[in-house]
């Protein structure tokens, strides 16, 4: 099987816009919004997510970006682990926050993130933004509260999601076929 096209411009930013607008509507009055992009590649979406809200709101949401690596149930069985950074710059204390990733799949990615959170506060709510939800892939009973996209995957297929921030000549999001 060769690689398959999922979404791509101008599909992709009105995606994104329509997240964005599902994400103004949801707004809790009275509590901030702040938005935590799971490392290493949710960063990119939840700036993007980020730069939309801002063109709609008076006041944009803080970012930051979180790295669950530590958290992870199966961080001891890794042969090698490469950690990112963290940096949330404020408390997320009585905040909603958007937690955002590119790519939902077997859920544990979200599990342990949702541990990593705890050190910066206790949240009034937590929401989960996606890009790509790979539905029938859960390990674990967790699911979004906002997707761009569906897509109905193998366990021998991989969603490979490409920003222009990370060198590539356009945004692009792939379903290929996992190496062997």
């Amino acid at each position: 099987m060769t690689r398959k096209l999922i979404l791509s411009s101008p599909l992709l930013e009105i995606t994104i816009s329509r997240l964005c607008q599902e994400l103004i509507e949801n707004q809790i009055n009275g509590v901030e919004t702040v938005i935590l992009g799971l490392q290493p590649r949710g960063i990119f979406f939840a700036e993007r997510i980020a730069k939309e809200l801002s063109k709609h709101l008076e006041k944009a949401p803080s970012v930051g970006k979180i790295d669950a690596t530590f958290f992870r149930d199966d961080y001891r069985r890794r042969e090698t682990v490469s950690p990112n950074s963290t940096d949330v710059p404020f408390l997320i204390e009585n905040k909603r926050v958007i937690l955002v990733d590119d790519v939902l799949a077997t859920g544990r990615m979200v599990r342990a993130a949702l541990d990593a959170m705890n050190s910066f506060g206790r949240p009034a709510k937590v929401e989960l933004c996606v890009l790509i939800d790979r539905i029938y892939n859960r390990d674990l009973p967790i699911n979004a509260d906002y997707v761009g996209k569906s897509v109905n995957t193998l366990p021998t297929e991989k969603v490979l999601v490409e920003w222009t921030e990370q060198g590539h000549e356009a945004d692009r999001i792939w379903l290929i076929p996992q190496p062997e």
